[in-house]
Order: C-alpha cells, then structure tokens, then sequence
C-alpha cells in the first residue's frame, strides 16, 4: 500500500494549460513527445474502465451483450487480453464482494484489485483517518470505513443510540417507555457520505444534528460555527438504472436533500472539502493507477497509451472521462513546456499558467497539489456512451449542436457544485451495447478481438 500511495501522490500535479506566449514552442515540443511514443509489439496499449450499472448489469440481472462480450475479452486460461477495471459509484459494500458478484454475472474472473467503488480513493485522504468520523450510507460501512483506513468511526446508528430522542419523525420509532440517559461520543470531526441511505429522514436529521452543534449533537443549539465541520461525499450521481423501467433516485440527490435543508435552516451553502466518484478527476486518476497494476500483471512493460470509459450516464461517465481526457492534455502540455524550459528533471515546478477551462477543487475531487513525477501518463481517455442504461437512444437524441447536452431536456443533472460545460457531456463515442462499444475500441486499436 506504501508504493501504491507513493504512486497516487505522484499524479497530484498542476494541470492547467500553456501561458499564450508560450503555446507555440509547447505545441511543437508537445507533438515531438507524442510522435516519441511506440511500443516493441507494434500495437498501442490500452485500458477500459467499464460503469457497471446500466452497462453490465440492470440490478441483479446481467445485460446479455456484456456476457458475451467478455468471453472474448479472456483466453482460454482467463486471463484479460488488455487490462480492465470496473469503475462504478456504487459504494455499499466492499470490493471482494463487488468482485464476486460480477465474476458470478459475467462468468468470467474479476479480481477485487480490478474493482474501484466510488470510496476507493478516501485511502489516499489519510488527514482523516484518525479523526472521529460520522458515517452514512447503507451495508457494511463499519467495515467499510476501516478498511479505507478511518480508525475512529461512528455510524448513524451508533449516533442515534447514543441520543434517542433526536430521531423523531417515525412515531413507531419514538421512544414509548422511559428514556434511558444519552451517552456520551467523543465530538465528531468530520462527515463522510458513502452513499443514499436507507431512511433518509434519519440521516437527514442526524446529519444535520451534527452540523449545526459542531460535531456535539448532543449539546443545545447556540450561536452557528461556519464553516462547519468537513463534510466529504463519495457519488453524486442523481438517478441510476436497476430493473425499473425509469432510473432510481441516487446518492446525489439525497446531496440534494441535505444541501437544500442546510441552506433552509442557516442561510449558508453546504460545503465539502471532497467530492469523490465519477465525475471527478481523482477517481480516474485512481482508476489510472489499477489500469497500470492490471498492465503489470499482464507482462507488460511498456505505458499504457489510452483509456476508454465506457458507461452509461451522461452526467457521471461521459462528462468524468472528457474532464479526465482535458486534463490529462493539460498535465502533457504542462509537462511539455518544463522540458522546454529545462525543468524536466528537476524540482517540481508550480507557476500560474492561464487556462481557459480552469478546473474547480470540486471537479479535481478535493485533491490538489503541483506535477512532481516522471511516471508516464495515458495520452488520453476516449468517452464511449451506451444506451442500455440512464440514457436511451428511443427516448433521446444526441442534438446536432455541439452546444447542447445529451441529458433529458437539457437539464443540468450534476452536482452543484460542478460547472455545466455541455462539451464534456458529449461522447466520443455512442453505441447501443457494450459488445459493440468493445468491438469499436478493438477495432479503433487494431487489436484482433476473436
């Protein structure tokens, strides 16, 4: 886990593009670098980052192409042709559980070091792990949460057993007989949101609690500490696709929930020092960094040249892998002009570099730091739309001008707190299945499939 932190921290680099007066020379120097790129076996290497629901699966059930696709994506041993890694913002349960569910429904081996569930990357946010942190979502996050790395960890049930008369909106839940003394928890120093929780009035309420006593919801309200404690949350996902006939609530829109209420009561925004999963840089960052354990594993030992994210949600998916693709540009160009500069194997270099399309802190996912490595990076993540999930080609056209978004009725399904670039919601690909979104990056690659 040491190296593979010390490779993530690696990533943590300034991304943002050339200063005009140097794009010229940094363009040159940038498609020098590139033309420098070529691979002992003759093909380029790749990757796939595949969603799984509305991809894969529909709730329980396997989407019959991906069945069929992934026997060719195996030889006869099993082993993976190219490396593969499932990229899903589903976050209520652990990996090797993940892992055994998809070997089951696709019939072929997924290893747990090739899944990444939307809290994955909380490894990497080690400040909090010996903080004592309030947990919320559903399934297994006690072990959830130690297994990410947090030490002191109290869950929304431990809270409420702790203060009984706080949840008070289910009449059958209220105490009936005589109520026994609150016990004391040590204050709680931040918030982490793994996912939609089963009774959202209870976490609402408790989460809330917290908030607005500082983290001692258990004390009376007084005068209100702003900004509040830190708050991080993993899936930001409005709606997802199960068995229904139309998507299913999500993680973000109990954010949505939460952020309204805290807005209502105190007149200030909810803030998050993170936002984690798709659509954020450090998921696919993270993502990278399994594609490059799974290369390893393969024999490879020449860099993975591209990325394809193949997926379902135009907000979540499509819009994450063009954001990761824009900076993956800047990182190169950047990279490029500290060479031409002959800063390439020196120091790290931090300067203020004008960009068009300056990244916010949420869409980086809380992460942010300056470029200080040599490791190789993909040139690039092509996004690949399927249409057996959040969007449907029956329902939804991809509109002639660029200018417009995919999403149903041109209405902005992402987080608050990420800024609405119709560009990023466009695929660079849109197929009807998932075999034929394979097939085409097969294809695209020159790799033989069969």
């Amino acid at each position: 886990m040491a190296e593979f932190l010390q490779r993530f921290n690696v990533l943590k680099f300034g991304w943002r593009l050339l200063k005009s007066s140097h794009a010229g020379a940094g363009k040159q120097l940038y498609i020098s670098y590139l033309s420098s790129r070529s691979y002992s076996n003759g093909h380029n290497l790749f990757g796939l980052l595949f969603d799984i629901d509305g991809v894969l699966v529909r709730g329980r059930t396997p989407i019959p192409a991906a069945k069929q696709i992934f026997r060719n994506l195996v030889d006869r041993k099993g082993k993976y042709k190219v490396p593969v890694v499932f990229v899903t913002n589903a976050g209520n349960s652990m990996r090797q559980t993940k892992a055994e569910q998809l070997s089951h429904q696709l019939e072929v081996e997924v290893s747990p070091d090739q899944v990444m569930l939307s809290h994955s990357p909380l490894r990497m946010f080690s400040q909090y792990h010996n903080m004592c942190v309030l947990v919320s979502g559903q399934g297994p996050v006690l072990e959830v949460a130690y297994n990410l790395g947090f030490q002191n960890v109290v869950t929304i049930d431990m809270l409420r057993d702790a203060y009984p008369l706080q949840d008070m909106v289910d009449h059958n839940r209220r105490p009936k007989d005589m109520v026994p003394p609150s016990k004391e928890l040590p204050p709680i120093e931040a918030i982490i949101l793994f996912g939609e929780p089963v009774r959202w009035e209870t976490n609402l309420q408790l989460i809330m609690d917290v908030l607005l006593t500082n983290g001692k919801p258990g004390n009376a309200l007084t005068t209100l500490q702003y900004p509040h404690i830190p708050v991080l949350a993993c899936n930001m996902d409005l709606m997802w696709v199960a068995e229904a006939k139309n998507p299913r609530f999500g993680h973000g829109m109990f954010l949505v929930c939460l952020e309204s209420l805290y807005k209502k009561v105190t007149g200030c925004e909810l803030k998050y020092e993170a936002l984690i999963g798709k659509p954020s840089v450090v998921t696919y960052n993270y993502a990278e960094l399994l594609i490059r354990q799974q290369a390893e594993s393969l024999g490879w030992t020449e860099p993975v040249e591209r990325l394809y994210a193949i997926g379902d949600n135009p907000m979540a998916d499509i819009y994450g892998a063009n954001l990761y693709n824009r900076y993956l540009q800047s990182c190169h160009r950047t990279r490029a002009l500290m060479q031409l500069k002959g800063g390439g194997g020196g120091e790290p270099q931090s300067q203020p570099l004008e960009d068009a399309h300056e990244m916010t802190c949420a869409e980086m996912g809380g992460v942010t730091g300056v470029y200080g490595g040599e490791e190789p990076l993909p040139m690039g993540c092509s996004s690949i739309l399927v249409c057996t999930g959040v969007y449907s080609r029956d329902q939804q056209e991809l509109p002639p001008d660029p200018r417009h978004t995919v999403t149903e009725h041109q209405i902005f399904h992402g987080h608050r707190d990420f800024r609405f670039d119709p560009n990023l919601t466009q695929p660079s690909f849109m197929v009807q299945d998932v075999k034929e979104a394979v097939e085409l990056v097969f294809q695209q690659e020159g790799w033989p499939l069969e």
